[in-house]
């Protein structure tokens, strides 16, 4: 099994993607909180200590764990030319075997929103993801009705695989969402035919 390596760090056009640390903690703590209203309608309830240090100091090392143990990738988007906090992407439920996927999620500060940042994260955790870690299979989720994120998803080139029924709980409801993928070898609507 490949393991990622401890000094992660992913360069695209405008950003650095690394690993959180715990000096982290005050741009993380105040994008979030700024762009509460934006993100709750897409994400999970937070926990009563989402904002806190001490729930930041657990996702620090739960974030150490994950990639010491090839689990996952959890990465923050700084932008490069002023080291601004935009984002973050994380590549969980990372299964090795004969599966070799795993599971894209990601957010994005609400200033930050709609200006390609994410494509470019996407773009180099894929790559990564296929190049660096031997995966053959990205999956991803959202809801239907979220626009922004499935145009995302698709010009990344991921593709519609279908609908799970009540996949997420979603601002504290049960929620369906449209399911993506993006594979190493993608022959989905090509043939032979010349």
């Amino acid at each position: 099994m490949l393991l990622v390596k401890r000094k992660l760090k992913l360069e695209t056009e405008r950003l650095t993607l690394r690993p959180p640390v715990h000096s982290d903690f005050r741009d993380w703590a105040a994008m979030r909180q700024d762009s509460r209203e934006f993100l709750a309608q897409w994400e999970p309830v937070w926990a009563t200590d989402h904002l806190s240090r001490k729930g930041f100091t657990n996702r620090v090392y739960w974030a150490q764990r994950s990639i010491g143990n090839g689990s996952a990738v959890p990465l923050f988007l700084y932008r490069r030319d002023d080291q601004c906090l935009v984002g973050a992407i994380t590549l969980d439920n990372i299964r090795r075997g004969p599966a070799q996927a795993g599971t894209l999620g990601y957010w994005t500060g609400a200033p930050f929103a709609r200006q390609g940042y994410m494509r470019e994260a996407i773009g180099a955790v894929v790559h990564y993801a296929f190049s660096q870690l031997d995966l053959s299979r990205i999956e991803a989720a959202c809801l239907p009705e979220n626009a922004a994120s499935r145009g995302l998803l698709e010009k990344s080139g991921f593709k519609y695989e279908g609908v799970a029924q009540s996949y997420l709980q979603i601002n504290g409801r049960w929620r369906t969402h449209v399911l993506y993928a993006s594979l190493r070898s993608d022959r989905r609507g090509r043939t032979d035919a010349g």
